[in-house]
């Protein structure tokens, strides 16, 4: 989502958004929202009919005796950019589901503040110990296919910028995979990452600005490859009984999406939000979470789906937040430069 950069600097342009929201915003003030309990800004595909959003909602509500509300915008990036504009006057009480690579940007700016939740119980892969954020969900960066169609998938990803298989990702700007397609290209392209998007915009069908949108048409037929995550095929096979959609497993290895959600610094409810915290990373919610928004979770000893044995496990490549937070708004430039030759 393009934003004013002496307003935004995370994004180098679209005054549009800002208009848009502050008028959403004000709009919100006039709204049920205000009754709400806790308010939590997420993404659309979480709170969908068949994301986990609904369900979490019920069962947090249950344990709480509480009124809570979900606000959702196209993904990731965009929960921050939202943030970024309305600062103190924001009704959020939580975020959920800005990823690791957004938490030093997210930090450094002061939108947040410590959750003061004891961390344990999470995998040891994670080695999270982090003040200000709680993981929620994990998974790999990947592109999905559909076996059917497609007999030979690249098994690499500078063999798929370099064919000619048509392709829908989404906009590093508004999404949080699109992002991190952005940071996949960066860490195996390095300087030629210009050139690698320019040849990939050569056979892009589009770019859109949520994983929803772009996941949707990829199913309607409308390319041959969608960026989403290792954990997609897991959907298909448990929720239609469909096993030809396959993610594949470049010899480069992935970048990897640990999402989080943390309590925003305006918030004057942090008792309630810390509690939600503590729910996200419960048995309970981490089954809920773990078979509703298909990622892996982030505790051990949950019983999942035969079908999350199966998944591709790929070796994790990627950059630190502060690698991100330094050098993020550079490498959107040189995505949007080279995307639009």
């Amino acid at each position: 989502m393009l934003v004013f950069l002496d307003i935004l600097p995370l994004d180098p342009d679209l005054a549009l958004m800002k208009k848009q929201l502050l008028a959403i915003s004000s709009l919100l003030l006039s709204t049920s929202v205000l009754a709400a309990d806790l308010t939590v800004y997420t993404y659309d595909s979480f709170v969908s009919e068949w994301g986990p959003g609904p369900k979490l909602e019920k069962a947090f509500e249950t344990e709480c005796q509480c009124d809570m509300e979900f606000i959702a915008v196209e993904d990731g990036v965009s929960i921050l950019n939202r943030l970024r504009i309305e600062k103190a006057n924001t009704k959020a009480d939580v975020i959920l589901g800005v990823d690791d690579a957004l938490i030093e940007i997210t930090r450094s700016e002061g939108l947040v503040q410590s959750h003061d939740v004891t961390l344990t119980g999470l995998k040891k892969e994670l080695n999270w110990d982090d003040v200000d954020f709680i993981p929620f969900d994990y998974g790999f960066f990947a592109f999905i296919y559909n076996s059917q169609k497609i007999m030979r998938p690249p098994t690499s990803l500078k063999e798929l910028i370099e064919s000619d298989a048509s392709v829908i990702y989404q906009d590093p700007r508004t999404s949080t995979p699109g992002q991190g397609l952005m940071l996949w290209v960066k860490r195996i392209y390095g300087e030629q990452s210009d050139a690698a998007w320019e040849k990939l915009s050569q056979h892009t069908v589009t770019v859109t600005k949520g994983w929803w949108e772009a996941y949707s048409m990829f199913l309607k037929g409308d390319a041959d490859y969608v960026l989403s995550y290792n954990t997609s095929p897991a959907y298909h096979v448990v929720t239609e009984n469909k096993s030809q959609y396959k993610a594949a497993e470049f010899s480069e290895g992935h970048v990897a999406q640990i999402e989080v959600a943390a309590i925003t610094k305006a918030s004057t409810r942090k008792p309630l939000a810390k509690t939600f915290l503590m729910f996200l990373i419960s048995p309970e919610a981490q089954r809920i979470i773990a078979t509703n928004n298909w990622m892996l979770p982030v505790i051990d000893g949950l019983t999942l789906p035969a079908v999350f044995a199966e998944l591709i496990t790929p070796k994790r490549i990627g950059f630190t937040p502060q690698e991100v937070a330094d050098n993020r708004a550079f490498w959107v430039r040189e995505w949007r430069s080279a995307a639009t030759r």
